[in-house]
């Protein structure tokens, strides 16, 4: 019976084993996943970045070699205090900052690796290495870093920096220490740049020793490296405009009308890309974006939203002949300004007068666009069907809308329709003499200079243009289909000689004739937009800023170009030096107008920018302002807010 009692216990235990097996192995379906394993450990080989080069195959971006110390936190042994003093010296960190570290890896995960102390130097990883071995635990992980070959073009290279875990979240490819684009085309492409990281398996004993590659090696997977990209931006052209924003904020944009490809991306002031490698990345990036005077993070021409000033009028004569409310040869009176009955809405310069739509441009009339404008609006039984006309013609040339580029930041801009000024006065309860200022490109209207660059391209092109984008070759594939089919305007293209010649007249009669480049053809506009600031709640204005636009030569256009000078006085003054010079040097590639050229070198405006906070006065129009503002540098309690707008309420 005993015997009997225990075959039947081996049965029923052989039994129970068989059924578990079979469940494990046939019944239970699951994925075994290695990367839960945690007898196996994972080592990660990170692939080689893309290379990053301008038109000309110039190398902007490399990389260097980086290593970082990674941690297991459950295979740390204890260290003494000898040695954790070595160890925290080798490392560069204090004891402190050990144990946060430490807390941090076990807080991530306690078995899976993470960065302890990421990107260190060569030099540093010589003197560590030979002593690695006395901390378990610990290892050195190899990877690369970008080198900028360049100190330009920090706003369109970008820069790399560790992964959030919101990322890790949404993304699983990325792990804890990863680098990802944070900025410009680092972040745009990092899908193309990254490549794809190999790894190895590594079993272990049960005394958590490594004894080699898991099945030996054979799921272990090489890096795929990343792809080089070519961008559209000249390097060269790229430094000069940077050159001429020095000592100035603003931003300027150049593209090619007949593709699209931008040519130069300028903000000022700007910063070194090389400051955002290495250890030292997190602490250079918080200076920089803590520069609240300065913001030297901030892209300038692609997320200023600036009053367009005069250079938009020419959209308004374009929908004035597209809507047949204006003819090339109507005249219209200017008496320093438009009057509406007695009452006077916009001031002008002296010029003569009556004008036609070509002096009407060449001279900048107020009086003559603003008389365009209301017939445009007043076409039309209600104000605000002639508005929702208007602003779908200005939005056809890019205005007011995000351009769909593959750039990392932006903005739309405002072209504002009927139902915004329905909001703000109420149901047809509203005109045209409302909103006058918007003929000038003041009131509502804003536009970012890489909208007002692709504007002076469609104009360029006699009604359409191409996609702004900085991509110009990916290595083994193709861009986008949309940056090579054209966007056309709704104006007709028979318009556009008039207004065409207007532009060219501004540089050859105009407010830009001082400012011809000998043997190029350029049309443009000048443009003075004011500037207001909220100081304690109180709006206030300073120095006007300078705006330019134009394309080059007059046929067949080779450069579209717009410069926005914050408090540069008026248009002709900085930003039309600035754009008549980046012309001629993507053109000729030498200036010859060096007069100008040293202008703009020996001229600052850091004096300029300082007024809000020194007490200094300013000039609006050429004269003293009667308010000044009191020493803001020492009182704590005062907030300086910037409006960049002009909205003329009548």
């Amino acid at each position: 019976m005993r015997k009997l009692l225990l075959l039947t216990t081996v049965i029923l235990v052989g039994l129970v084993f068989i059924a578990r097996l079979f469940y494990l192995q046939v019944y239970n379906n699951s994925a075994y996943d290695i990367f839960e394993d945690t007898a196996i450990r994972k080592e990660f080989n990170y692939p080689k970045r893309g290379y990053v080069y301008d038109r000309n195959g110039k190398l902007l971006v490399a990389n260097q070699p980086s290593y970082d110390v990674m941690v297991i936190p459950r295979e740390v042994s204890p260290l003494d205090s000898l040695e954790l003093n070595e160890f925290c010296q080798l490392l560069k960190i204090t004891q402190e900052e050990y144990y946060k570290k430490l807390a941090r890896a076990k807080n991530y995960s306690p078995r899976l690796p993470s960065p302890f102390v990421p990107q260190l130097s060569k030099k540093d990883y010589a003197v560590l290495q030979e002593k690695m071995r006395k901390f378990e635990g610990f290892y050195i992980q190899k990877r690369s870093l970008r080198s900028y070959q360049t100190n330009i073009g920090a706003n369109v290279l970008g820069d790399l920096g560790e992964v959030n875990r919101r990322t890790i979240k949404d993304q699983p490819y990325y792990k804890l220490g990863d680098l990802i684009g944070k900025q410009g085309v680092e972040k745009t492409y990092e899908d193309v740049l990254r490549g794809v990281k190999g790894i190895k398996f590594i079993q272990k004993d049960r005394f958590n020793k490594n004894i080699g590659p898991y099945k030996e090696g054979t799921l272990d997977t090489l890096p795929q490296p990343g792809k080089d990209i070519t961008l559209t931006i000249d390097s060269e052209l790229q430094a000069y405009g940077e050159l001429l924003m020095k000592h100035k904020r603003g931003g300027i944009v150049a593209i090619d009308p007949q593709s699209g490809e931008i040519l130069a991306m300028v903000t000022g002031p700007s910063y070194n890309p090389n400051l955002l490698v290495g250890r030292e990345r997190n602490k250079n990036f918080s200076s920089l974006f803590r520069d609240t005077i300065n913001m030297p993070t901030y892209d300038r021409g692609l997320q200023a939203q600036y009053p367009p000033g005069s250079p938009f009028k020419v959209i308004n004569a374009l929908i004035g002949l597209q809507e047949e409310v204006v003819e090339i040869d109507d005249k219209f009176t200017c008496r320093m300004g438009y009057y509406y009955g007695s009452r006077k809405l916009t001031g002008c310069h002296h010029h003569r007068s009556p004008v036609a739509m070509n002096d009407g441009i060449a001279q900048s009339c107020n009086a003559y666009f603003v008389n365009v404008y209301r017939r445009i609006i007043d076409k039309y039984d209600d104000a605000g069907e002639g508005m929702n006309v208007w602003a779908n013609h200005a939005k056809s040339f890019g205005l007011g809308n995000f351009l769909n580029n593959d750039l990392s930041v932006g903005q739309p801009g405002r072209i504002p329709d009927g139902d915004y000024y329905d909001r703000a006065y109420g149901d047809n309860r509203w005109g045209s003499t409302y909103i006058v200022s918007n003929a000038i490109g003041q009131g509502e209207v804003e536009a970012t200079p890489i909208q007002l660059a692709n504007m002076a391209a469609a104009i360029g092109n006699r009604g359409y243009y191409f996609t702004p984008h900085i991509i110009k070759n990916i290595e083994g594939d193709t861009i986008p289909k949309k940056y090579k089919t054209p966007k056309y305007t709704t104006i007709d293209k028979r318009h556009f000689e008039p207004v065409v010649q207007g532009m060219f007249d501004v540089y050859n009669e105009g407010t830009a004739k001082s400012l011809r480049v000998p043997g190029i053809e350029i049309c443009g506009k000048t443009g003075t937009a004011e500037n207001f600031i909220r100081i304690d709640s109180v709006k206030t204005q300073l120095t006007d800023h300078s705006i330019f636009v134009a394309f080059a030569p007059k046929d067949n256009p080779k450069i579209a170009i717009a410069v926005f000078v914050e408090n540069g006085y008026w248009g002709s003054r900085f930003a039309g030096r600035m754009a008549s010079l980046m012309i001629e040097k993507h053109i000729n590639g030498e200036i010859t107008r060096t007069d100008l050229e040293n202008w703009i070198l020996t001229h600052s405006l850091e004096n300029e920018y300082k007024k809000p906070y020194s007490g200094e006065p300013f000039k609006i129009n050429g004269q003293t302002s009667l308010q000044l503002i009191d020493n803001y540098a020492t009182e704590e309690n005062h907030t300086i807010e910037n409006q960049n707008t002009s909205a003329l309420k009548l």
